[in-house]
Parts: structure tokens; sequence; C-alpha cells
């Protein structure tokens, strides 16, 4: 793919997961075209179903978790990385529930598309080496295995109301995930 078209289908990715995010079915793939900054050909010409505009921008999402998760992984404290991808998960989860939902709505009855799934499957391989390497490093609590953590993640995520009241609730669980909370 050329740099051009390349850089229009990222924007428009990132552009539709503002758009899905804030107001799920009700976006269309006009606005995404008017953010992204490209006309409606365009976005067409990458996604020919809005379907598959979706499904593209839950990978996107998932995909820079990943990114992310992994480099923190190489480059950072190992509880700080752990908790600092703990948080971005919790923080990112409203659009990526919203367009997951949307995604639910216009499913076959086979579930979720192959590529979302291994997405998906790739980024909780990165949150389990994380949470290991947190463990590892005596800063995160032995016992904890990476499907609790999703459960705390999905749990947190799905907290409505102020904002500041879910961040101190992140803040709450990390400190329980700590170790010297699990005597």
């Amino acid at each position: 793919m050329r740099s051009d078209a390349q850089a229009n289908r990222d924007r428009v990715l990132a552009a539709a997961e503002e758009v899905f995010g804030e107001s799920g079915a009700g976006g269309s793939t006009e606005e995404v075209a008017r953010r992204a900054g490209v006309g409606i050909g365009t976005v067409f010409r990458h996604f020919p179903t809005k379907r598959l505009l979706i499904e593209a921008t839950v990978v996107r999402h998932l995909t820079l978790l990943t990114d992310t998760a992994r480099a923190r992984g190489e480059d950072a404290e190992a509880g700080a990385a752990f908790r600092t991808t703990f948080r971005e998960m919790v923080s990112g989860a409203p659009a990526k529930l919203a367009l997951l939902a949307l995604l639910e709505e216009s499913a076959a009855p086979a579930g979720a598309p192959a590529e979302v799934e291994a997405a998906a499957s790739v980024l909780r391989d990165a949150v389990e080496v994380l949470l290991s390497r947190g463990q590892d490093a005596g800063e995160v609590r032995a016992d904890a295995t990476v499907a609790e953590i999703y459960v705390l993640i999905r749990a947190l995520a799905n907290a409505r109301g102020d904002r500041a009241v879910v961040d101190r609730a992140v803040g709450m669980v990390l400190d329980g995930l700590s170790p010297r909370h699990c005597a």
C-alpha cells in the first residue's frame, strides 16, 4: 500500500474509533470521513462496509494496546509497566466496548471475526507477560491470574459515573494487587 494510502487508512481508523466510541450505532461513515479529513469514497475504498470499518477499528485498538504493552514490558520497571497498562486498558475501554457492541449487533452466529479474536488473544498474551514480570519482580501479588485481571478490567471499564471516582477505584484495585495486600 502506498504511504499516502496507508496514512489515510490510519486517519480513518483513528476517526472511526472516536466517532463510534462517542455515538455507537448512530455514528456515520460520513462523520468518520469528515474527522479523518478524507472523502467518503476514501473510507469506502478501504472499508466497503461499515462492519468492515468497525472490525478494522477494533483490531487497530487492540493492536495499539498490544504494541504499547510490549514496549513497556521491554523498557519499564515491571510493576509500573503492569499498572500503567492496566490503567490504559480501563480508560480506553469505553470506546472498545462501544465498538464490540456494534460488532455484536451485526455479528453472524459464529461470533467475533477471526482477526478480532486473534488481536484480542495477542493482547491477552502481552498482558500476561506484564503480569508475570510484575509478579517475578515482587511488585504484583503472586496469586493473581490474567483471567482475574481481565475480570477486574471489564468491571472497571463498565463502571458508570464520575471519571474521577472510576480513576480512584482503579487505584484501589491496583493497591489490592500489590503483594503487601495478600497476606
